[in-house]
């Protein structure tokens, strides 16, 4: 499945099916097919997941430290992370709230 969010305000947001069931389950969605992110609940989502990259940005850096307390250092990221796969979203969220309009997937 591919998810993707569509606003007034902006442009469409379009992410792999795997990526955005894992965005919507932070917010504390279940993934489904169709949806809504209403403008009154944009700033609590938002929070959401700016709380959900502070902890894995966090537990990295935790991480790093306690390898180069070993002498040893972490390898490179393989994969994309949460704050470069989140920002698209986010921003879309910023846009639609300050012009009032909903995001909806689905439709």
């Amino acid at each position: 499945m591919i998810y993707k969010f569509k606003s007034k305000a902006t442009g469409d947001v379009v992410m792999l099916g795997v990526n955005g069931d894992h965005l919507l389950r932070i917010m504390g969605r279940e993934p489904a097919a169709q949806g809504i992110f209403e403008v009154e609940d944009m700033p609590r989502l938002r929070q959401l997941l700016e709380q959900a990259v502070a902890a894995e940005e966090a537990a990295r850096a935790q991480a790093e430290a306690e390898a180069a307390a070993e002498g040893q250092q972490l390898p490179p990221r393989e994969t994309v992370s949460l704050r470069q796969r989140v920002w698209p979203l986010v921003e879309m969220m910023k846009r639609a709230q300050a012009a009032g309009y909903p995001i909806v997937w689905g439709v």
